[in-house]
């Protein structure tokens, strides 16, 4: 089954075929949201909204490890993560949409591992390709399919938020080579590689980063809103077209 996590302009799937709605809860305390079942062409989908219905969670204070968890004893077998995110990269205009193959982690605070609770033996998780090749893969053959233009790689810089950074901030990210910045990347990334959920991400270039072109001498929150809602119907078409890796 397909699972889904909606980020911000993503909070309901219009061209999902809803079944019924389930409220979860987990050891790690209860997910954003309740977890909405239903079918997109054909296709068995599960589908969370990362920052809530109402879009009312933050990015520093998303309950990340009961999000994956509810997903995976739903019985989602791989997952695709929906985000925004500030173009750094000068092929990152707003509108594009990208699948990042890399991932640098600048958040702090967060509850990024299911091995808090004592566990018996400390397991390690190769990071090294944090995204799943076949997931990744299966993301890019849907923008094929339905003549989608998405951007191949790249690397995501994961902010803590929910403040937008400082023109220096991505100055430096871009000095580390980052293509993007987004604020949910991790650690929702290595927790469905602990959980052993294949998991990649789709995102939507809402915005230059700032001190970059249009955000020169600031980010207008409007237009971020605006370029999401129009790229929104092309995430939808996407989900459509996407078949199991």
């Amino acid at each position: 089954m397909l699972g889904i996590i909606g980020g911000s302009g993503l909070t309901q799937l219009a061209n999902l075929d809803v079944a019924h709605r389930e409220i979860a809860r987990t050891a790690w305390g209860e997910p954003s949201g309740p977890l909405v079942f239903g079918r997109i062409a054909g296709r068995d989908t599960v589908f969370l909204p990362r920052h809530g219905h109402g879009h009312t969670i933050p990015p520093h204070l998303v309950n990340y490890r009961a999000n994956v968890e509810a997903l995976r004893r739903a019985g989602a077998t791989w997952v695709v993560s929906v985000a925004s995110v500030g173009g750094i990269h000068a092929s990152l205009i707003p509108g594009a949409l990208v699948v990042p193959d890399q991932i640098i982690d600048y958040t702090w605070g967060r509850d990024n591992s299911y091995q808090d609770a004592s566990p018996s033996q400390v397991v390690h998780i190769d990071f090294t390709e944090p995204y799943d090749a076949k997931v990744r893969e299966a993301i890019l053959s849907a923008g094929r399919r339905c003549a989608e233009p998405i951007v191949d790689g790249g690397t995501y810089a994961a902010t803590q938020g929910p403040r937008l950074e400082t023109a220096a901030e991505i100055n430096k990210l871009e000095r580390d080579g980052a293509a993007m910045v987004g604020m949910t990347g991790m650690p929702e990334a290595a927790l469905a590689r602990e959980a052993g959920l294949p998991y990649a991400a789709l995102c939507i270039v809402a915005n230059w980063a700032a001190g970059r072109h249009d955000s020169a001498k600031g980010i207008q929150l409007d237009q971020i809103e605006a370029a999401l809602h129009l790229s929104m119907a092309r995430v939808r078409q996407l989900i459509e077209h996407l078949e199991l890796p």
